[in-house]
């Protein structure tokens, strides 16, 4: 990427992003197609640039769901480096987002789930219910990656939502080993959880 497109991605300055652009207008396009790229969206997400992000996500929407070199998108990003603003204004502009698999095959609402963030978790089930569907390159389900994170308090959310949808057969789900969400509860000694499972 360009020194001066980063610099200007780092800092957050949308006017230098517009500037570069009327000099060579196919700039974006130029880093769209590349395979695994650093683009702007990414060095943005980690600086915690919003507004910038949210125009290049306008201007490029592809570059949104691009992986970086460590195998991450912006949304990963954005998680990791605490940019719940630009998390909310990533999946407002594309829910399917969410969807998008990291390294590990690890999705933003597999993310959510590891960091404890009951409410970010309920947000992403709400703009993308299909992302429950998803599974991690061990083929657990969200479910099994709150279990095995000990986060209780998302668990507790994905029970409450799949109860809700009626879409209790993920609970059922088994991953590579061929263990449920219950299995694993229940062999990691989270009484909590498996107790959930059970409840009305």
């Amino acid at each position: 990427m360009d020194e001066q497109l980063r610099t200007a991605a780092e800092n957050g300055e949308v006017d230098a992003l517009y500037t570069k652009l009327a000099a060579d207008p196919y700039m974006l396009d130029r880093i769209d197609h590349i395979p695994i790229a650093d683009t702007p969206l990414h060095v943005a997400a980690v600086a915690g640039r919003t507004h910038f992000a949210m125009e290049v996500a306008n201007l490029k929407p592809s570059l949104a769901s691009k992986l970086n070199h460590m195998g991450l998108s912006p949304l990963h990003l954005a998680l990791q480096h605490k940019c719940i603003k630009m998390v909310r204004g990533l999946i407002r502009t594309n829910s399917q987002l969410i969807r998008v698999k990291a390294k590990g095959i690890i999705t933003p609402l597999h993310y959510v789930a590891q960091i404890e963030d009951p409410d970010l978790l309920a947000e992403f089930l709400s703009a993308c219910p299909s992302s429950i569907e998803d599974t991690t390159v061990h083929c657990e389900t969200v479910v099994h990656v709150a279990i095995r994170n000990g986060s209780i308090r998302c668990f507790k959310v994905l029970v409450g939502w799949l109860r809700r949808v009626e879409k209790e057969d993920v609970l059922n789900w088994k991953d590579e080993d061929g263990n449920t969400a219950l299995h694993t509860a229940v062999s990691s000694g989270q009484t909590e959880a498996s107790f959930d499972f059970f409840s009305p």
